[in-house]
């Protein structure tokens, strides 16, 4: 086995194993729900790019037809730096679980998108059929698409993909002023941001590979790191206490301040508004912002590197 593809493995385990669960111990995501989604999508995507870059090396070293046309404009010196004529069974071993790994991820990603479309299609369909005519002055001073539905129930979502806005007659009536505009807000925070697009990435590896620690925290994270960031964008518009009431008030009937797991995010979201956590200063913002963006470099680094030595070396 090469030692490029040696590190990128070492890299990939480690980034999948031991980061997520200290990220996922820190405190200061929750103070910088944005900055934090951007760190998770660098270290998924160094770890991506990880096993990517190994089966591309681990197949130039098992088959000499993918040998030849990855190394195809280089200098011999360049393909026996990366030392891919030995093969041994650990380097076959690694490429087929690689690409396995990578066939799966495929199909994964295919099955998610291709389910959100046709959900997407069918909840859209249902939404017209009982979206009732209203006069244009009943209906919010908001700009973009807005589909009001007759129910009595206070609810306020977007579709994924259209960006539009749903809001029931029952939120109409229940809000007003600042708080209805601060529930807008926060819906079009999911729009803009396309975090529908996260969503389901998240979800396809978490679902793909359930026993990798990094799909997993990625998963549950962004969930909740989505849904802090749309209440920022909230509470700059309208102030952190007309959104936390309008949060209280859109789920009260669902029990939004009870002690059961899957609604407490919902009281932890309303402890947040009502009492904002300091944000990090704008250096460390950035810091941590171009950390995690270098990141991906390592992996690029890894495998580009003994060939940019040999190269060095030949001149």
């Amino acid at each position: 086995m090469s030692l490029s593809l040696l590190l990128l493995t070492a890299t990939a385990l480690s980034a999948a194993v031991l980061l997520p669960r200290a990220l996922t111990r820190a405190t200061w995501p929750g103070r910088e729900p944005v900055v934090a989604l951007w760190v998770w999508q660098c270290l998924v995507g160094t770890v991506l790019l990880c096993c990517l870059a190994a089966l591309l090396l681990g197949a130039a070293a098992v088959f000499d037809t993918v040998r030849a046309q990855v190394f195809a404009p280089a200098p011999e010196a360049v393909t026996a730096a990366y030392d891919l004529h030995e093969v041994s069974t650990w380097t076959a071993a690694l490429t087929l679980l690689l690409a396995c790994g990578a066939a799966w991820t495929a199909a994964m990603l295919a099955r998610e998108i291709t389910d959100a479309y046709r959900l997407r299609a069918v909840r859209r369909a249902r939404l017209r059929e009982r979206a009732p005519d209203l006069p244009a002055e009943l209906l919010p001073a908001a700009p973009g698409p807005l589909l009001v539905l007759e129910d009595e129930y206070p609810d306020a979502w977007w579709l994924p993909g259209t960006g539009q806005l749903v809001i029931t007659t029952g939120a109409l009536r229940r809000l007003t002023g600042r708080r209805l505009d601060a529930v807008l807000a926060h819906e079009r925070g999911h729009a803009r941001a396309r975090h529908d697009w996260l969503l389901q990435l998240s979800s396809a590896l978490a679902s793909g590979f359930p026993r990798v620690p990094l799909f997993a925290h990625f998963c549950e994270q962004t969930h909740r790191l989505v849904e802090l960031a749309a209440d920022d964008t909230a509470s700059r518009r309208c102030g952190h206490l007309d959104t936390a009431l309008a949060l209280i008030e859109l789920n009260e009937h669902r029990g939004v301040l009870s002690c059961a797991s899957s609604r407490r995010q919902l009281g932890d979201r309303v402890a947040r508004l009502l009492e904002p956590p300091v944000r990090l200063t704008p250096a460390r913002r950035r810091t941590a912002a171009t950390a995690a963006g270098l990141a991906p470099l390592l992996p690029l680094l890894i495998t580009f590197g003994p060939g940019l030595f040999a190269l060095a070396t030949l001149q």
